[in-house]
């Protein structure tokens, strides 16, 4: 492998970014600085992917602004109205750090097995690249979760790339029904066990092993949700290590 010599994913429940005291500016929170960290890089190579928004623009300046005063290299990938680089795959593996945006996993899903990045976003996982994403793009590493990609009420949801053979639960302390169906689903077996994050907090895996979790929120936690083995639920609280801002 290239780079750091492992294969690291950054899965973030929410706060990736903040607002800030600037009009329509957000700032890039520490669970970022953690994620270019894992790099090794001195001046990483950062991709953006907005699939989840339909490759919004606005979003995507938002997130060029954040890291402006960041000393790193970042770039874009989109779909709409087609892919924006001659080689996505190529585009992919140049990068240090690839960072997905919330928004619909399962469009994200579905345009991504369409213009064939699945298999592209696994080939930059095995060579180094550290994926990372909030929300949809904390999902879609997994086997799956739940999802308002439907509407409001949240459904259960398995057709993530399956890199890392878990559930995942986002926004876990910020969205009421987030938490009891996680835990349903997991009980039933329609998910596997899996982990889940607060706001603000951001779940660490090397390869496919869950390492830590860290938070740029004080009292924010990660959970561990596994099946008893007789149609319950057990969970299990992971205090995170605090990030400096």
């Amino acid at each position: 492998m290239s780079r750091s010599g492992q294969s690291h994913i950054l899965a973030i429940g929410g706060g990736s970014f903040r607002p800030s005291s600037r009009q329509n500016v957000v700032e890039a929170s520490a669970l970022l600085r953690y994620g270019l960290d894992l790099t090794g890089q001195d001046r990483p190579k950062l991709g953006l992917v907005a699939t989840a928004v339909g490759d919004s623009s606005d979003w995507l300046l938002k997130m060029y602004g954040a890291f402006a005063q960041w000393d790193v290299e970042v770039s874009h990938l989109t779909v709409f109205p087609m892919p924006n680089v001659a080689d996505p795959r190529a585009w992919m593996l140049e990068q240090d750090m690839i960072y997905v945006s919330g928004g619909s996993v399962a469009n994200l899903m579905a345009l991504w097995r369409l213009h064939g990045y699945d298999e592209a976003f696994e080939e930059a996982w095995r060579a180094g690249v550290v994926l990372s994403g909030q929300s949809a793009g904390a999902l879609c590493w997994h086997v799956g979760g739940n999802t308002d990609s439907f509407g409001p009420d949240l459904r259960v949801w398995s057709e993530g790339l399956g890199l890392l053979p878990y559930s995942c639960g986002v926004h876990y302390d910020a969205e009421a029904q987030r938490r009891p169906l996680l835990q349903a689903s997991v009980a039933s077996g329609e998910l596997p066990s899996g982990y889940a994050a607060d706001e603000g907090v951001a779940l660490h895996y090397v390869g496919t092993e869950f390492i830590q979790a860290v938070s740029a929120v004080p009292g924010a936690a990660a959970y561990r949700v596994e099946g008893d083995g007789d149609g319950g639920v057990k969970e299990f609280r992971i205090e995170p290590r605090l990030l400096t801002p």
